[in-house]
């Protein structure tokens, strides 16, 4: 087992993590170290090659990935030291109030980590099939719209060819555009609710730009197909989002694409025993991000959803300061 000690410890080295911990050094403290999963810095931003990101930051409009490398740059400037291909799997506390962050790779193999403070920035994911009781059998074509996102920017392949999208969620409506620029038919959007849970821009410059239907008040009552997806059973539902009866229609397709919202991901913040928010879905925090345990801070997506990458960056720089305060009150 590898040991080391930090004063500062961030779990995640999305556009959170990499702002609270450019703060942090800022703000004085050296022994920073960002825990990232991934084989890169960036988190989503890495396949999210679409403009309209770093307005308020930069002042200026650029891509996901130019947005992380700006980050990414300043980190490796500063020379924050971060291990990638790491996954973080608990999270203690000890005797003297200081946390103990357990993670592996291949490199140290278990990694053992005392720290005094730590940074949460995990960010969220979507919610699966699972968690929307769509009935039908299990075919191939069933993708999240950030798992087909992935596969188009990063890997280069197309999941279908006739697509039908659920939800009208930021995700979901870029990829109905990015699916027709890559030579697909998509057949519509499906949104549960009585609106669209986009931003405006982005219905009229992915849908109403490419002749997309968005139907409204319409989710998925069937998928149809036993080894892909041959097709979908669309229904009309009412105020409390139940299928009208009779509303029903078929849409024949090989892909379907679910964008039905996005969920915090905090399972290392239940177990280590944090208070949660029913609502957000992200710890409780007083305003200066602090959990319930102290010491702990959340910032970005794994506190709360944002819309705008600016505004997870923007609360993560002062996730970075408090923690860097809450050091420098213990130590007196």
């Amino acid at each position: 087992m590898s040991k080391r000690t930090e004063d500062i410890v961030i779990i995640g080295g999305g556009p959170a993590g990499l702002a609270a911990a450019l703060s942090a050094r800022k703000a004085g403290c050296e022994k920073v170290l960002i825990l990232e999963r991934d084989r890169e810095l960036g988190g989503i931003l890495n396949q999210c090659i679409h403009n309209g990101f770093g307005l308020h930051t930069f002042k200026e409009e650029l891509t996901g990935p130019e947005y992380a490398e700006r980050y990414i740059d300043m980190a490796e400037e500063a020379k924050i030291p971060y291990l990638l291909n790491t996954m973080v799997t608990n999270i203690s506390l000890r005797s003297d109030g200081r946390k103990k962050v357990t993670a592996m790779n291949k490199e140290d193999g278990l990694l053992e980590i005392e720290t005094e403070t730590v940074i949460l920035a995990m960010g969220c994911r979507e919610r699966s099939r699972g968690a929307l009781n769509i009935p039908g059998s299990r075919p191939a074509g069933i993708y999240s719209a950030g798992t087909a996102q992935y596969y188009v920017n990063i890997r280069g392949r197309m999941p279908g060819k006739n697509v039908v999208i659920l939800g009208s969620g930021d995700i979901g409506l870029i990829m109905a555009r990015r699916m027709v620029l890559e030579g697909a038919k998509v057949q519509c959007v499906a949104e549960l609710r009585p609106q669209s849970g986009g931003l405006k821009r982005n219905i009229v410059q992915c849908l109403d730009d490419f002749n997309i239907p968005l139907y409204l008040n319409t989710t998925v009552a069937q998928i149809h197909g036993r080894d892909r997806v041959e097709g979908v059973t669309l229904t009309k539902v009412d105020d409390n989002g139940n299928p009208i009866p009779g509303s029903e229609w078929e849409v024949p397709c090989d892909t379907l694409l679910l964008s039905c919202g996005l969920i915090p991901e905090n399972e290392l913040t239940r177990g280590l025993g944090a208070d949660m928010d029913g609502k957000t879905g992200g710890p409780i925090v007083g305003e200066n991000l602090e959990c319930s345990i102290p010491g702990v801070f959340a910032c970005g997506n794994v506190l709360h959803v944002h819309e705008l990458v600016d505004h997870v960056s923007a609360e993560a720089e002062k996730a970075g300061n408090y923690a860097v305060e809450y050091i420098r009150q213990k130590r007196g």
